[in-house]
């Protein structure tokens, strides 16, 4: 296989023993050729073992790429394995406080992350699952149910965002959330625009509540091809009563966070939250079927340990 290089050393392969010989200055050491895949480059054929952390557990060489790494199943640059992480997306979408996400992972795996390693992980999984995840073809239908309900922040004392969502009646396929300080017709047209931009399509019936912004909204950005239905109560019409739930689901879980630290945070965790509710959370009323199922998308994810894992 001849000879290779791996810093200042030099490391040679004995064919008759099926062994590594690395010579570092004026060291040898040898290393057992293993079918370990290296974590960095996913190469198998390059990687040996090369001694044993502190805590007595084994490295790896992966002579190719020149990295050494322990083989813990955790991504690149994590501690924790992909499990342990997935584990706690999940349960923090589903409403789990980061204390009860701390105790499920210690009870379960043995290991207990602080609460800031799980928040660090909720945001840079969520960002990467809202990347790749935000732009998968869908098919919906053509009514659609807008609603707004109001969070909590602690930016300042008592002050509060507005959430507008408005979801696919067919397919229950949350098309678009926004964030506002007031309920203005500016905040409902973003609200439209970002739902027409990410079906793909104009719809032919717009349901909401009567608030004035809507009335100006969804005609200012759809015009005359779709017909606007301004309801007293959304629940009084048929089929509306799922975006009520949706809303109830949502503030179960920003109710166990106790209001959100800043906006930019809500952004985040509601984006989030939308994805884990589109994309991983099987609905009873769907068959056991995800929205975006129902809607045919082709995910390059299907769970939380796939966005963790890359796939």
């Amino acid at each position: 296989m001849g000879k290779h290089s791996y810093r200042t050393e030099i490391m040679t392969y004995d064919s008759e023993t099926g062994r590594a010989v690395l010579l570092r200055r004026n060291l040898v050491a040898k290393a057992h050729w293993v079918s370990v895949k290296c974590k960095f480059c996913s190469k198998s054929e390059s990687v040996v073992c090369f001694g044993y952390t502190k805590k007595g557990t084994q490295r790896y060489l992966c002579y190719d790429c020149n990295r050494t790494f322990v083989d813990n199943k955790a991504p690149i640059g994590m501690r924790f394995p992909t499990e342990v992480i997935a584990t706690a997306l999940n349960m923090f979408y589903e409403s789990a406080s980061l204390h009860k996400i701390q105790r499920q992972i210690q009870l379960t795996y043995g290991v207990s992350p602080d609460h800031s390693t799980i928040y660090r992980w909720i945001v840079k999984y969520s960002r990467k699952a809202i990347k790749e995840l935000d732009s998968v073809p869908i098919k919906v239908g053509s009514t659609w149910v807008a609603d707004e309900t109001v969070l909590r922040v602690k930016e300042k004392e008592g002050s509060k965002i507005w959430h507008w969502d408005i979801l696919d009646a067919k397919t229950r396929f949350l098309l678009a959330s926004h964030l506002s300080e007031a309920r203005g017709t500016k905040d409902a047209q973003i609200l439209m625009e970002r739902a027409a931009k990410r079906a793909n399509k104009v719809p032919e019936t717009v349901i909401t509540d009567k608030l004035a912004a809507y009335l100006d909204g969804v005609e200012l950005t759809f015009g005359a091809d779709t017909k606007h239905i301004p309801a007293k109560r959304l629940a009084s019409v048929p089929g509306t009563q799922i975006i009520e739930r949706f809303h109830g689901t949502l503030k179960d879980r920003t109710k166990v966070m106790r209001g959100f630290l800043r906006k930019g945070t809500a952004k985040i965790v509601t984006d989030g939250w939308r994805i884990h509710y589109d994309f991983f959370r099987p609905h009873s009323a769907l068959g056991d079927k995800t929205p975006a199922e129902v809607a045919g998308a082709e995910a390059p994810f299907k769970n939380w340990a796939d966005v963790v894992k890359g796939r």
